[in-house]
């Protein structure tokens, strides 16, 4: 206990210490030098764009500092930039510069963290003779930028699967433990790279706190993320898979046929901004259909959209016909902590699935509480131990509101040595280090009382853990409050299979509105994100980790929008192989107009506190790949719909020019409010004034089912809200593919705040529905 509080303490002061000095001594820090759209490669295009990014260092940098004109980073093919060793001022002197579009200290990005396919395909009612045909999405390629890939993983063999596509223009790169030999035809490609200097020392970039990234020389996994995201989304299947008994079943990914490629950009402390552009501009490079990023900026510092490096790579991967989708971060459940909320992202918040874990507390009175747990203790019913409250095992002149919250160093072992603890959590100690406080004071296991978290469960290994909610806390102190001795076991977890109700909003998932503008809708969709089964690298080298007697398993079971990301990263994947000349919005809005919006209790969808859930916790609903494949109509999000976007949201025409490379010109009249009007198969209005005329937009949707189709409009609204659809039918004959139609809002009589409802397009098969936000001033 008292090395883990001396390494917490030194972090603290060693980030102090640079934070007072770095600014007086100016000193050189990883740099983003954004530069637009490139003008795409040729031979020597990549030698041409370095020389002449040397060549603007060698302008700033002083003489006797020469060693410092180097590049970390080149970014030339779908972009332009470079990242690089400067100091504030020499970033202030080059953002004058008439070629760069942005520039910003490099930022540490943090990752975002079976049955849950068989859970998709039941809710959606679809008869599933189609889902996941082995060899349908053969061709499709997803990029995975993240921690790297465990190659030897049962998820990513490549039995049955054919020759690796010919447009794929990637590398398996070698380290000191990855051979050639370990891609295959399932992992076509693997890179890695070396992160900035700065981002190898303790220290403080912006406003992102920045830690040591230490990144092995090879795209072999050593954290396990990028392993479990990979095979979500594209693992081959693999029969009787359970982590140690738990969840068995076969596990696969939503695409079990489509091409790997990992681009190995983080570690365990997060990922340098600059090295996942370069991972994006690779991964276009390369030749891939999709890329998946289960990480983001902290919400807390949401930069602008050309500060964000996942923005700024998304943007030219969408130009390029790549799709990009990304996690909407766990920062939940407080409204505006969603990221990666760009219009040409597609991004997910995380749900449930109808399994849940569970590890009973049983009390010294014979009374049993279930609670959410995965862990392996060897504790049983015949035993009990003694039970205390963490506030009355406090170590000497601590504050009882830190013992409470078993936060380090506020225990007292000798109190602690044989007991059972409870702590509370109020989201300011994070449950793994609780459990390590109690561990480390020798506790026999540990109950935590926390009702937001529950629906999560958190794994102990070996070590007695569980979390019970308020009411089941109520029962358990109350009984310690009428005893001399009271005393409890923690049992070993058990699966409830058929848990209801599911899916529900994960308590930990993101919710909008946007930070940046509210006229977008965000999240897109919700897809299952809860104590997901996939594989991991092995871990038989952490202590308690492995359960006694057992083999150290090829699966982990992970929550967070990191795995809800790559579960839509898959059912795209599983779309385009059966639609392949579909852009990327189509896919999209395939996905967000069939979604599912009742629970398999055939309810409304609810959040983790049980109630109603609303778009800005879920987004449309929850995604239902197999009747995406037949959507009727689909909404295009076009290139000129993100350029306005641009135009709108304030960018001048200089920038949006350089970005995109092409001649544009914004309308006279650009203002924020006109990003409501943009093709999005959502709609948000951010103010919507009582007292003023209704606020209209316009929408565009193509034709992908029977040529001659006749669709009606069906208007679900709250009261006081008046929406009115113009027109209110839409006829599709042979030839005519598009159509468009208006929707007003007039709020005179509705209640002020955010009123959600939807329109929905139904011609007798197809159910195309278009949710809606709208908040009344």
């Amino acid at each position: 206990m008292a090395s883990f509080l001396q390494f917490f303490l030194f972090l603290s002061f060693s980030h102090l210490l640079i934070c007072l000095s770095a600014a007086p001594n100016e000193v050189p820090q990883s740099y983003i030098v954004y530069m637009g759209k490139s003008s795409n490669s040729h031979v020597g295009d990549a030698e041409v764009a370095e020389s002449s990014h040397l060549q603007l260092l060698s302008s700033i940098i002083p003489s006797h500092e020469s060693e410092r004109i180097s590049l970390i980073h080149s970014y030339h093919h779908a972009f332009k930039g470079f990242s690089a060793m400067i100091t504030q001022k020499e970033a202030s002197i080059l953002s004058g510069h008439e070629e760069i579009v942005s520039i910003f200290p490099d930022p540490l990005l943090q990752l975002h963290t079976t049955r849950s396919w068989d859970f998709l395909n039941m809710e959606s009612g679809t008869p599933s003779r189609l889902s996941f045909h082995h060899n349908l999405s053969s061709d499709v390629i997803i990029g995975v930028i993240d921690t790297g890939i465990w190659p030897e993983s049962p998820s990513f063999n490549d039995h049955g699967i054919g020759e690796i596509p010919s447009r794929w223009k990637g590398v398996c790169m070698e380290g000191s433990d990855f051979k050639k030999s370990d891609c295959n035809r399932k992992l076509i490609g693997a890179r890695y790279y070396n992160p900035p200097k700065a981002s190898t020392k303790t220290k403080s970039i912006g406003n992102n706190k920045s830690h040591p990234i230490i990144l092995t020389s090879s795209p072999r996994d050593s954290v396990g993320h990028g392993t479990h995201t990979a095979s979500i989304a594209a693992g081959a299947t693999i029969p009787n898979a359970s982590y140690y008994g738990l969840a068995r079943g076969t596990a696969r990914g939503g695409s079990p046929s489509a091409r790997i490629a990992s681009y190995k950009a983080c570690s365990l402390e997060g990922c340098s901004g600059s090295t996942i552009l370069k991972a994006f501009d690779d991964a276009i490079k390369d030749g891939v259909d999709i890329i998946s990023v289960s990480i983001g900026m902290t919400s807390i510092f949401q930069t602008d959209f050309l500060d964000d490096p996942i923005a700024i790579g998304a943007f030219h991967a969408q130009q390029m016909g790549v799709m990009v989708v990304c996690s909407a971060g766990n920062s939940g459940p407080d409204p505006y902590t969603i990221v990666n909320a760009a219009p040409w992202i597609f991004t997910i918040a995380a749900s449930n699935i109808d399994r849940d874990f569970q590890s009973a507390v049983v009390l010294g009175n014979g009374k049993t509480f279930q609670g959410s747990a995965i862990n392996f203790s060897n504790l049983t019913r015949s035993e009990t131990y003694p039970l205390a409250r963490a506030e009355d095992v406090a170590g000497a002149f601590t504050p009882s509101s830190d013992a409470r919250i078993c936060y380090p160093g506020s225990l007292d072992p000798k109190k602690v040595k044989g007991k059972i603890i409870i702590c509370f959590g109020d989201g300011s100690n994070p449950r793994r280090i609780q459990k390590l406080v109690v561990e480390d004071a020798k506790a026999k296991g540990m109950i935590l009382i926390d009702e937001s978290q529950k629906g999560s469960p958190f794994e102990s290994g070996i070590y007695p853990f569980t979390e019970v909610g308020d009411i089941a806390g109520f029962h358990i102190l109350k009984y310690i409050n009428s005893t001399k001795n009271p005393t409890a076991t923690i049992l070993p977890t058990k699966e409830f299979p058929r848990f209801r109700p599911a899916p529900v909003v994960a308590f930990f998932s993101s919710r909008g509105p946007g930070g940046l503008t509210e006229n977008i809708l965000k999240p897109d969709i919700m897809a299952p994100g809860v104590a997901i089964l996939a594989a991991m690298i092995p871990k038989a080298e952490e202590e308690g980790s492995v359960p006694i007697g057992k083999k150290v398993s090829k699966f982990g079971i992970k929550s967070g929008t990191s795995m809800a990301c790559p579960h839509v990263t898959g059912a795209a994947a599983f779309i385009k192989s059966v639609h392949p000349h579909w852009s990327s919005s189509m896919i999209r809005s395939a996905l967000m107009t069939t979604a599912i919006i009742s629970d398999n209790m055939r309810k409304d969808l609810t959040n983790s506190t049980g109630f109603s859930a609303n778009p800005h916790e879920m987004g449309v609903g929850e995604i239902s790949p197999l009747k995406a494949l037949s959507p009727g109509l689909v909404f295009e999000t076009t290139e000129e719909d993100y350029l306005l976007f641009l135009c709108y949201y304030g960018y001048p025409e200089k920038k949006i020019k350089a970005v995109t490379n092409k001649k544009f010109s914004c309308s006279k009249s650009s203002f924020d409010e006109l990003i409501s009007n943009i093709n999005y198969p959502s709609i948000s209005i951010s103010k919507l004034d009582r007292h003023l005329a209704a606020q209209t937009v316009t929408r565009t949707v193509r034709n992908v089912g029977s040529p001659n189709s006749t669709y009606i409009a069906l208007v679900h609204a709250p009261v006081g809200l008046e929406v009115t659809v113009s027109p209110k039918k839409m006829v599709f004959v042979e030839g005519l593919k598009r159509a468009s139609f208006k929707v007003s809002f007039h709020g005179k009589e509705a209640l002020s705040g955010y009123n959600f409802g939807s329109i929905t397009w139904f011609d007798g098969r197809h159910s195309v529905r278009t949710v809606f936000a709208v908040n009344i001033e």
